[in-house]
């Protein structure tokens, strides 16, 4: 990658802006959160009859209902700020 000599210090990469942006601003907090609610509620639903021990329980299932909110929630977070940062208000 070549840059003009008066460029100035290469830009940060994408994937290391989204990093930065699903790690600050209290986004893991709040996608933790998100997750525990959602989480729980969707799993009450799927796994009710596996949770009260009427059949076996699917770990796997359990661990992706949670994973999912927290994915999603992170998303949104993480969408909303960089395109606040291309596109700032004022």
């Amino acid at each position: 990658m070549r840059t003009h000599p008066d460029a100035g210090p290469p830009a940060i990469s994408t994937l290391k802006r989204i990093c930065i942006c699903a790690a600050s601003n209290g986004v893991p907090r709040r996608s933790l959160l998100v997750a525990l609610i959602v989480g729980t509620i969707l799993n009450l639903i799927n796994q009710g009859d596996a949770l009260l021990g009427l059949v076996s329980v699917n770990w796997l299932k359990i661990a992706l209902t949670y994973l999912v909110p927290y994915a999603v929630s992170t998303y949104g977070a993480v969408s909303y700020q960089l395109a606040s940062a291309a596109h700032p208000r004022g």
